[in-house]
């Protein structure tokens, strides 16, 4: 286990709704009158969370570059998955498996934005390597809005060793790029599939890519040669849940 801080009052009533257990006391800005705070400061104490005042220096210290609104929470956060978990989980959802992969990515709003969606595609876990990317930042989870807490988040050691074991499950994995000719609309998301999104500057690495089974594009018809990998990371598993939906099948 290991301790953080999550700042600002939709992160931190994401933490009392879902997994209060690990919230170990509440912080709040001396002289807040903001109705929502006390809202979570009830809640809290409901909870037997204790909740202390501070000055607004000590929270500033504590959220970093998180706006706390006000309130940050201490939290114990459990460690993240590694890729022992994946086999139990992948075993768990079966066919309906949708793993996503971040290779890379290290911008923590990037990261929690990524995470918001693939909790609300209903996503098996997400995957980024263990080094050389952002981790589960107070920015990260604020910008996840809750989905940090609601999608498993495995930080693997050897990202290619990770794809592998996918492949070795039955999961087809599609990578995304713009240098193919292949649209995500022509991909089959249906079954057990993983999507691979690179970093914002360098894409996915060369190991990365060609571990994916396919490669595919966003059509962009517009004059923009790329996406924000957070809007791509939401492109593309609406995508897939619109196939597993009963949407036009692509194919394999």
């Amino acid at each position: 286990m290991s301790e953080s801080w999550i700042a600002g009052i939709n992160p931190v009533e994401g933490a009392l709704s879902n997994d209060a257990e690990r919230v170990r006391e509440l912080l709040i800005e001396n002289g807040q009158r903001n109705p929502r705070l006390q809202e979570l400061i009830e809640r809290a104490r409901e909870l037997k969370i204790p909740v202390q005042h501070r000055p607004r220096e000590q929270l500033d210290k504590l959220a970093g570059a998180a706006r706390h609104q006000g309130i940050v929470a201490r939290y114990e956060a459990p460690p993240l998955a590694t890729e022992n978990d994946l086999a139990e989980l992948l075993e768990q959802a079966g066919s309906d498996a949708l793993v996503l992969v971040l290779d890379g990515v290290t911008d923590p709003h990037n990261l929690g934005a990524c995470l918001r969606s693939a909790a609300a595609a209903g996503v098996t876990a997400v995957i980024v390597p263990k080094d050389r990317a952002v981790g589960l930042t107070p920015v990260a989870r604020r910008a996840s809005a809750g989905g940090a807490d609601r999608v498993p988040l495995i930080a693997a050691t050897n990202l290619a060793r990770a794809l592998r074991q996918l492949k070795d499950a039955g999961v087809w994995i599609t990578g995304l790029a713009g240098d193919t000719d292949t649209s995500i609309y022509a991909i089959d998301f249906k079954g057990p599939v993983a999507l691979v999104l690179g970093s914002e500057g360098e894409g996915m690495r060369r190991l990365t890519r060609d571990t994916c089974d396919f490669v595919a594009k966003i059509p962009m018809p517009g004059t923009m040669e790329s996406l924000n990998v957070s809007v791509a990371t939401g492109i593309a598993l609406f995508e897939a849940i619109r196939q597993r939906s009963g949407g036009q099948r692509g194919g394999k």
